[in-house]
């Protein structure tokens, strides 16, 4: 008898949907053939206005969801839309999937949040998950130093400083839209612009 391979989380990862809930149908329907574990929703969800169309198409596949609000969408609108749908808002908090901790941060410096402020968010989601080996970090905006500053936009020291001390196995975010799909390393860390598209990891 073959030994079993250990379980593994599977993720679509997904930012700046900005309200295309078309997008939204296909990325559910894609999600439901891949037999993901989880959807998340990486920021930049509605450009302040709730859309009906962007999160329902998901938990009508009876998938699993999280979201952080990007720097287009409202920390009460995100608050509303979780509680509407029955999704986790990672903002700030933490959850763990088959032993994989996921915690993150939304929003975009200059924008609505300051450095020091998405830094302690970043540092109260990790610090929920003591005694967790492997971590995933969310965040709406890239980190300083990275690929993704070539649109001109620089990105957040404290992202930057949050991979460097956490040592997340990815970092997923999104925020620059010409740089989806780009993927390089920190240290041990893969970060990911997931993008629009979406993307799908296994962990």
């Amino acid at each position: 008898m073959a030994d079993e391979k250990p379980s593994r989380l599977k993720i679509l990862a997904v930012g700046d949907l900005h309200g295309d809930s078309r997008q939204a149908v296909r990325l559910a329907e894609r999600a439901k053939k891949e037999k993901v574990d989880l959807v998340i929703l990486a920021g930049d969800i509605v450009s302040y206005m709730e859309t009906k169309n962007l999160i329902k198409p998901f938990k009508d596949n009876n998938q699993k969801v999280l979201i952080i609000p990007g720097n287009h969408d409202s920390f009460a609108t995100t608050d509303f839309m979780a509680e509407i749908y029955g999704v986790s808002n990672i903002h700030g908090y933490s959850v763990k999937y088959k032993g994989i901790g996921i915690f993150g941060a939304g929003g975009a410096v200059d924008f609505n949040i300051s450095e020091k402020e998405l830094f302690e968010t970043l540092k109260k989601g990790h610090d929920a998950l003591k005694n967790t080996k492997k971590t995933i970090m969310v965040t709406h905006m890239h980190a300083a130093g990275t690929k993704s500053e070539f649109s001109g936009f620089e990105g957040s020291k404290s992202i930057r400083e949050a991979i460097e001390k956490f040592k997340p196995e990815f970092l997923l975010h999104a925020h620059i839209h010409e740089a989806e799909g780009i993927e390089e390393k920190i240290g041990k860390t893969r970060v990911i612009n997931v993008g629009k598209a979406g993307r799908i990891i296994e962990i």
